[in-house]
């Protein structure tokens, strides 16, 4: 039987066509991967304690249920954001907690990416928003 899951929001920031990755340092999941900012519910809060950065109009897009291992059982709600102002540069408030912020193109992801988010991309997921 699994864990007891553990809830998190990973916040698919957009700026034109690249989103925002940094590689985690310390944390019990996703170590050393590249990963999106975000955390606990209170994602704008952590968005801007991790990036220093503004969001605005937070998009639900969709959620993962994912058992990392024996311990490990994770559900993420992916959001998508837009920067508040769009001249904003991330900083890397937290560099204990990850290395740096970078801008990437969906085509060209940071390697090694947080296993469930490359798993959901490789799927084909886009974070981008299209025209209906």
């Amino acid at each position: 039987m699994s864990p007891a899951p553990e809830i998190g929001v990973a916040v698919f920031i957009l700026n034109d066509n690249k989103i925002l990755f940094g590689r985690r340092l310390s944390s019990s999941i996703g170590a050393n991967t590249y990963a999106l900012p975000g955390g606990h519910l209170e994602f704008a809060r952590e968005v801007k304690e991790e990036t220093g950065l503004d969001i605005k109009n937070v998009e639900v897009l969709t959620t993962t249920n994912n058992v990392l291992s024996d311990s490990v059982h994770l559900v993420a709600i992916y959001v998508r954001a837009q920067l508040s102002d769009p001249n904003q540069i991330p900083q890397n408030v937290e560099p204990d907690k990850c290395e740096g912020w970078d801008w990437y193109d969906l085509k060209n992801t940071p390697e090694p990416m947080f296993e469930p988010l490359k798993a959901m991309l490789q799927d084909g997921f886009n974070p981008f928003p299209t025209d209906s």
